[in-house]
Order: C-alpha cells, then structure tokens, then sequence
C-alpha cells in the first residue's frame, strides 16, 4: 500500500481491506458450529446443491463434536506458532450458519466472541436464512461481523439447475436488508456454471454492482467427490465445459473485473479443494500463484477493476 493507503494493485485486495479496520495481522479461523443446511434436511429440499461437498473446505481441526472454544483454540494454536500476536475473525463457514433459532444461533456466536483474540465474526449463509430477528441482533454485537452469502449465480435458470432452492431475488432482497443495517456484507459466486457463455459471466458483475456489497468471493466451478454434479460429470462431460487452464480462467476474470464496481473487495478468485477429492479441473496451482498470473496479465492488458464500469448500466 502507499502513502494515501490505498493498494497498487489493479483490484481492491482483502488484505487491505482488513488493514483499514484493524491494527495488525487478522485471519479468519474456520469453526463448525453443528448447524445444518435446509437444502439437505427438507426445509427447503433434499440432496443439497448439485456441486457441494463440505468437506472440501472444512479444516480437520473443525468438528462439530468439539465446541465452538475448542475448535477456535485448536486453530489459533496451528496458526500461532508462526504469529504469536495474530488475532482472528470465527468464520462458521460449513453449512448453513444462520439455520438455528435465534438462542442458539447467539450461543454459539457469543462463544466465539468469549475466546481471547477473536475480534470479530464471518458468517456463512443463504440468503433465504436470514431474517429480520437474525440480522437485528447481528447489528446489535459490539464486535465486527461480515455476512456471507451464497449467491452462485444471478441466473434464476442456473440456480434451479444447481438446486439451489433461491431465486436471485431472494439474493438481493438479504444483501440489501444485511447492508440497511450496516452489517458488512459478501457474497459468493461461480464462474464457469454449465450452459455459462463468457458474456453471461461478464453480465454477473454487472448485476452484483447494483447491490449494497462489500467484499466478493469468487470461484472456477470444480467438480468434486461425492456430489450429484460428479455423477453427470461422469455421464455427460460435455455438458461441462471447465476452465481446463487457469490462463482461460484469467482471461475470464479480467472481463469480470473491469465490469465490476470499483469499490468492491475480492477476498479470493480461485477455490482448490484436496486433491482426493476433487475431479476437475486439476490445475497443480496454488490460489497465491494464480492471484500472480491474474494480476500479471492485468497490467500487460492495463485493465483494472471498475475500468468499464457503468454505474447507470448496473442499475
């Protein structure tokens, strides 16, 4: 960062972002705080979303069986030995973590809360589990606290072919809820869905930019184990037409981000589950190197985030 603190790169950066709020390092932490999803428990549907498969990204240090306290401090101990003055965000990332009534639901997050070094809260969610009484009683916590929601897509016509079971309405409807109650706000997408054109991709950071969000997580869409995806996968493969290179996946993201609202952090672009887990596509890079190679072929193109973006467009 420079003297005005704001970041050379070509794109608003998360680290930076976590610089302008704390003093020192601060890390998320995963914890699974036993909630369920009601995609899978019959709220909502059976069988979950077409491509999800918690494990691939829970930690081995998070179980359900161990307490919020427990798992927190397990992590801050792998992660301590090399950052002793390290402090952290409780990030209930497995599953649906607003599926709970309300007394549970401020258990488990008043827990985290009470552990030394936990100064704030990240909260995995879908935008159809997250009511009034929930998001009120988030905005009364005397601590920091981001809201993540899954949205995947803003196509209704892709959301029903990955089961999600929400609209893209619904979507809008909780981040703008979530941000009216000045609660920091993020949101989940995948690029490279089955039947997605590269113009359709594009049009996704349009649509985003007309909503009250501050950070974005993107992802390559991965086939993994375990999931009802693989089983098409395994019998229409061309159905799937996966970003095969990560340079392909790059060139994607550039369109992305010079359409993308300028003011908008991106906390990650790629996602590698473990390798005996997933099918494809088996890049061999670490998320480090691939967020190097975007920001390499951004500069030799001179685009940047925001470049073509257009605020009447977006609205």
């Amino acid at each position: 960062m420079n003297s005005t603190g704001k970041s050379h790169l070509p794109f608003r950066d998360y680290a930076s972002f976590l610089a302008a709020r704390f003093d020192g390092k601060v890390q998320k932490l995963s914890v699974d705080g036993g909630f369920g999803c009601p995609n899978r428990d019959g709220t909502i549907g059976r069988g979950g979303c077409t491509y999800c498969n918690n494990a691939t990204f829970t930690p081995p240090y998070c179980s359900p069986c161990d307490s919020v306290t427990r798992q927190l401090q397990l992590g801050k101990a792998f992660f301590g030995r090399k950052y002793p003055d390290m402090r952290y965000l409780a990030y209930f990332q497995s599953h649906t973590n607003t599926h709970a009534p309300l007394p549970l639901l401020r258990q488990r997050f008043e827990e985290a809360l009470a552990v030394e070094g936990i100064v704030g809260l990240v909260i995995g969610t879908r935008p159809d589990c997250a009511g009034n009484d929930v998001l009120d009683y988030l905005a009364s916590l005397p601590a920091f606290v981001i809201m993540e929601y899954g949205i995947e897509t803003t196509d209704d016509r892709l959301l029903q072919s990955l089961h999600r079971g929400h609209t893209f309405a619904q979507a809008a409807d909780a981040v703008c809820r979530t941000a009216e109650r000045g609660i920091c706000t993020a949101a989940h997408l995948i690029l490279g869905l089955p039947g997605q054109t590269r113009e359709q991709m594009t049009a996704e950071a349009t649509r985003l930019s007309a909503l009250p969000i501050d950070i974005l997580k993107l992802h390559q869409l991965q086939i993994v184990k375990d999931t009802p995806m693989a089983g098409d996968y395994a019998l229409h493969p061309d159905h799937y037409p996966l970003f095969e290179r990560p340079e392909d996946y790059a060139d994607v993201l550039i369109d992305f981000l010079r359409h993308l609202r300028p003011d908008i952090t991106l906390e990650r672009f790629t996602s590698q589950s473990p390798d005996d887990l997933l099918i494809a596509p088996r890049w061999g890079m670490k998320n480090h190197v691939f967020v190097s190679l975007l920001r390499r072929r951004l500069t030799e193109g001179q685009a940047w985030q925001g470049q073509l973006y257009n605020q009447t467009a977006s609205l």
